[in-house]
């Protein structure tokens, strides 16, 4: 499975570049990862395919580099860490590579959301894009070890 984890904007905080790096090598025992700091929404986009991409034909990324887009946004759907498991699980299966984005402290326009092939939030509460981007990655870790049945995830 290949997975892009990307964010807007430069780490300011070198703890959070840390989290994010020990995440992105414990994912990769599991899968392919990178993680991707961007400029602005318009990258990430670029890396799904977004309309203007289909508009003008020129993208960076052939077609069989297209990624499914996800969206880290608190009007998407909340998943247990369980089910995040099942979700990558199927999403596995389909073979289209994954890339979650994170963005800035202003979320993501609407066309953003309506390019997106998945919206998901990691809750109702507000956190901070860097600290949201520590979060999900390691739910995305947490995910796999559930999948392998390590003994990381213990649940309830």
């Amino acid at each position: 499975m290949k997975i892009k984890v990307a964010w807007v904007g430069k780490t300011k905080e070198p703890a959070i570049q840390a989290l994010t790096d020990e995440y992105l090598k414990r994912i990769a025992r599991y899968a392919e990862v990178a993680g991707l700091p961007l400029r602005d929404e318009a990258a990430i986009l670029s890396w799904c395919g977004g309309d203007a991409q289909r508009k003008s034909h020129k993208t960076s990324n052939s077609n069989k580099d297209r990624h499914k887009l996800i969206l880290l946004d608190s009007r998407g759907k909340q998943f247990s860490s369980e089910a995040l498991a099942e979700f990558l699980e199927r999403e596995q299966l389909n073979g289209v590579p994954l890339l979650f984005a994170v963005g800035g402290s202003d979320g993501f326009s609407e066309r953003a959301r309506a390019a997106a092939g998945f919206t998901l939030s990691l809750g109702t509460m507000t956190l901070p894009h860097e600290l949201a981007r520590v979060v999900l990655l390691e739910q995305i870790y947490r995910a796999f070890t559930i999948l392998k049945r390590h003994p990381y995830h213990v649940g309830h």
